[in-house]
């Protein structure tokens, strides 16, 4: 054996116990798909916009009055430079607001082409995730003139998250149409 070989015998030695003494990987368990959206109270109910659909989360910000518009839109906000049309989404829905103070609520900004708009709600819950598999198609409990918004909803911990659609709100005529006369 060669002043060479021997260092190289130790650390082949090394290798083959390092080998045999290694604890095997941990056991690959299945997977849970899930799906995640902002979460959000309207009227004390728990509703999830999807991911993508916002693009940013606000306090209420300070607002200017617009003449002329229905009573659903609140102004409009500069928003780092950008005009924000602020829309109070439970008075849009005819809905009761929750009894949480004016602190707590919050915009939930979309842009979708060239609409951008600011969607007030009683408050956010963050982001939610749920398991792909407590879809519900046709959830109960949807206010009527809300249904036409929800897609479905998600089930857990035995609270209903209704999937809120900004992407159908923003196509609704009574949206789009906020001068008052």
């Amino acid at each position: 054996m060669s002043a060479q070989a021997a260092p190289f015998a130790v650390l082949t030695d090394i290798a083959q116990r390092s080998r045999a003494m290694a604890a095997g990987l941990p056991e690959q368990q299945e997977a849970i798909e899930l799906w995640n959206g902002i979460g959000f109270v309207l009227a004390g109910q728990n509703y999830v916009a999807p991911m993508g659909e916002v693009v940013e989360i606000l306090h209420l910000p300070r607002y200017t009055h617009v003449p002329g518009v229905r009573s659903f839109m609140l102004g409009a906000a500069n928003v780092r430079g950008r005009l924000l049309p602020l829309i109070d989404l439970a008075h849009f829905f005819d809905l009761p607001r929750s009894s949480r103070s004016a602190r707590e609520r919050r915009v939930l900004v979309i842009e979708q082409d060239d609409i951008f708009s600011g969607l007030v709600v009683d408050g956010v819950a963050g982001m939610q995730y749920f398991a792909a598999d407590s879809f519900v198609p046709e959830p109960q409990g949807v206010p009527d003139i809300v249904r036409p918004f929800v897609q479905g909803a998600y089930e857990r911990n035995e609270e209903n998250w209704k999937v809120f659609s900004t992407e159908q709100l923003v196509t609704d005529e009574r949206f789009l149409d906020v001068a008052q006369w």
